[in-house]
């Protein structure tokens, strides 16, 4: 065996040392550190650096190539998909903190940085996978740790609620994706992406492997109807994980969706975009219908986020170099405008306990910041301009248009009024709706202020700077 070819997998690599790192640290961390209660508490720097450095020195994209008999596959494209991934977990890091550092539970922070960054690990192998078995080796490596993050709040009972539901929904899914691709197997004679277009008729039974490969993503993306869990797992679970789980997750899934399709479902894309076009439309639609019921912001977040994956699939629906542009920009923005939502839940939820609507009436008066980065964060995701959720929706849309979808894409213009309405709850219950009991005034850690400034950044910026899109549309068309 050649063990040169590990060096191609520098991405992969660098994460593993960042673990490790994290890891041994948190094992032989000063007795110092440790609290009255006994627990020990690692700085959120270590991490948020070591992640930092990971990042940089991975930025600059190599030459496509392909490694362990083609089971790794790695394209320029992929690079910038991971960075996105990696500056989301940052934000996430840095939201974080409060949270794992308050006296009143028995968390230890070293354990949340290698769960989450082992989910992450995951992910890079599911994007780089040219091969059926290390794509499910990095779906299980994902799957396994964020079950754990999910209940990671062991002693409050929604969260080992919610990590109970989606340990069971994630096994079902992974189940039925697992026997899609037995079926893939017995029809076509191989696992690996390049061989299996060949083979592909569109028989009877292959459009059933497809279909149970899809209901399998579909679970990962959160699409209507495979998005049952999603609002009980959201509220149950601690919000720097459900801010993870809404962004990174749905991204890194989203992103090997459009990948797979283009690459192993080609010969089926008559089958394959007709079932987009119906899970797009009921995705939107129904998330958005229920979004507006919505009392608990964190279920209230879950449904958006089935919203957006709708919106997202309308990049994968067209299977198109433009497409695939269109959904990494679009994850990028949905990215820092979710994140700041839930930074600013995640504040006041630590300071004050309170998640409800109602108890954000008046939060202007008292926290004028934090109200001011979540009505540009709510404004972004609902697409108005100039902000940058704006630029995302124009470019997905213009992507699913121009590859003949345009009645779909008119269906989604009306629902983004839908949703333009629901978020505007939020603001005017923080702007005009009267509270005889506000959120008291207090003052953000400085971790978390740094979460909210790159969040700030990104809203405002990232629609600004055209090099970003200019930037991903260059390396699109390696995918």
């Amino acid at each position: 065996m050649d063990y040169s070819q590990f060096l191609y997998m520098k991405e992969e690599l660098s994460l593993i040392a960042v673990i490790v790192i994290i890891f041994v640290a948190d094992l032989f961390v000063s007795p110092d550190a440790h609290r009255k209660d006994g627990k020990v508490h690692l700085n959120t720097l270590l991490p948020v650096a070591l992640m930092a450095i990971h990042t940089l020195i991975n930025l600059v994209p190599g030459t496509a190539v392909d490694a362990f008999g083609g089971m790794y596959h790695y394209v320029p494209m992929m690079t910038i998909i991971k960075a996105v991934l990696n500056v989301g977990t940052i934000i996430v890091f840095l939201l974080a903190h409060e949270w794992l550092a308050r006296e009143d539970t028995f968390i230890k922070q070293g354990e949340f940085y290698v769960l989450t960054l082992s989910t992450l690990l995951g992910m890079y192998f599911m994007i780089s996978a040219g091969h059926f078995l290390m794509f499910f080796i990095g779906l299980e490596t994902a799957s396994v740790p964020m079950a754990a993050l999910v209940a990671f709040d062991k002693y409050r009972h929604h969260s080992a609620e919610a990590g109970a539901k989606y340990i069971l929904t994630a096994l079902f899914s992974s189940g039925l994706l697992l026997y899609g691709l037995s079926l893939i197997y017995g029809t076509v004679g191989t696992l690996y992406f390049e061989d299996i277009p060949a083979g592909i008729t569109g028989n009877p039974m292959q459009i059933m492997a497809f279909v149970f490969f899809f209901v399998g993503m579909g679970f990962k993306i959160s699409l209507v109807p495979f998005h049952l869990w999603t609002a009980d797992v959201y509220q149950g679970a601690p919000t720097a994980v459900t801010s993870f789980l809404s962004v990174i997750s749905k991204g890194s899934a989203a992103f090997v969706l459009m990948a797979v399709l283009i690459k192993v479902f080609a010969p089926m894309v008559a089958q394959w975009q007709e079932v987009l076009y119906w899970v797009i439309i009921a995705s939107i639609t129904i998330a958005n219908l229920f979004a507006i019921r919505q009392q608990n912001l964190k279920r209230f977040m879950a449904f958006s986020a089935i919203s957006q994956a709708g919106y997202i699939m309308l990049g994968v629906i067209g299977g198109s170099a433009q497409g695939m542009t269109a959904l990494v920009y679009y994850v990028l923005v949905y990215m820092v405008a979710n994140l700041g939502v839930f930074t600013v839940i995640a504040i006041v939820e630590q300071r004050s306990g309170k998640i409800e609507m109602d108890d954000y009436n008046g939060l202007y008066l008292t926290n004028p910041k934090l109200a001011f980065l979540m009505t540009l964060a709510l404004f972004s995701l609902a697409g108005i301009p100039p902000f940058a959720g704006f630029f995302s929706k124009f470019f997905i849309f213009m992507a699913a248009f121009q590859s003949g979808f345009h009645l779909l894409v008119f269906i989604a213009l009306v629902n983004t009024v839908i949703s333009l309405y629901y978020y505007l709850l939020i603001v005017k219950a923080m702007y005009i709706n009267k509270n005889e009991t506000p959120i008291a005034p207090f003052k953000s850690d400085v971790y978390s202020k740094a979460g909210m400034i790159l969040c700030l950044a990104g809203i405002i910026a990232i629609g600004i700077a055209s090099i970003i899109y200019e930037t991903i549309d260059k390396f699109s068309f390696g995918m």
